[in-house]
């Protein structure tokens, strides 16, 4: 009998090694919390202590109504690890608890880091970062490709794929998503300045501007593709008055553009004379 993991990521009776009169065997004992570590592959790296309270009233209340899991390991200092429960074992130590009911089951890191990804991505209460690496894991755990993994999660490959691009982003861009000062949205439009330093000096300005993802996207449009200014034409053959004439009309312009005003102007050179256009948006943007 395989595991659920198992079967979903298509691991072989041989490649799981695993006993099957242990596997099947489901007696809870009472295991003491020191002898247990938590999950070294556990891809929760946030735990929000006021919901372990919660939790803990709950089963102080109700009781464990169900066990955690855990492997035996082999350690100097501990006896098992959890597979699956770490925030019920979080909160029976809350608690002041000396055992837990647990489960003891046989499984290789390979499988224990599996279990222990996919049943947080269940969740669906991982952090955006969190659920990133999470996907880089089981990729890197099981060889696949972003497809093969969709389709095993029963997700789509482009949710896949964009959760993966945030962890190209500098470790300064996931403490901001962490600490909820900008949104998933804000960090992959950033993506595509691509250099560390200019998407850094970005998220300065998002945090002190309070830029909205809209106004974050039109930001980055004007750094990756900036306005090209036009060759003002060069008025040759003319009088000094017209040139003057000119030169002044052109630092009035300048003086209004540097108040904030968005204009556009175009310059002709036409066969009897010289045409200006300005164009002054009514609202700014």
């Amino acid at each position: 009998m395989l595991p659920p993991f198992g079967r979903i990521f298509g691991m072989s009776e041989k490649e799981e090694s695993i006993d099957e009169a242990a596997f099947n065997q489901d007696e809870v004992i009472k295991i003491p919390l020191a002898e247990i570590t938590p999950n070294r592959f556990q891809p929760r790296t946030i735990f929000n202590e006021e919901k372990i309270e919660e939790l803990a009233q709950t089963i102080h209340t109700h009781g464990m109504i169900q066990p955690i899991v855990v492997r035996a390991i082999e350690d100097a200092n501990k006896k098992y690890e959890i597979i699956a429960g770490e925030r019920r074992y979080r909160a029976v130590t809350h608690l002041g608890w000396e055992t837990v009911p647990a489960i003891i089951r046989q499984m290789n890191d390979k499988e224990t880091a599996s279990v222990a990804l996919i049943e947080n991505l269940q969740r669906e209460e991982l952090t955006v970062i969190e659920e990133a690496k999470a996907y880089q894991r089981l990729l890197d755990i099981h060889e696949l490709t972003q497809e093969a993994l969709a389709q095993r999660l029963g997700k789509s490959q482009s949710t896949i794929a964009n959760k993966l691009r945030l962890l190209k982003l500098p470790p300064v861009i996931h403490q901001a998503i962490l600490e909820k000062q900008i949104t998933e949205r804000h960090a992959r439009a950033m993506i595509k300045l691509k250099d560390p330093e200019r998407i850094e000096k970005l998220l300065r300005e998002i945090i002190e501007k309070e830029l909205n993802v809209k106004q974050t996207e039109a930001r980055i449009n004007q750094l990756v593709e900036p306005k090209k200014k036009k060759a003002k034409p060069k008025f040759k053959g003319v009088s000094k008055d017209m040139r003057i004439a000119m030169n002044t009309i052109r630092q009035s312009l300048t003086m209004v553009s540097d108040t904030g005003v968005d204009l556009e102007t175009d310059e002709q050179d036409l066969d009897d004379y010289y045409q200006i256009t300005i164009k002054i948006p009514k609202h700014k943007k």
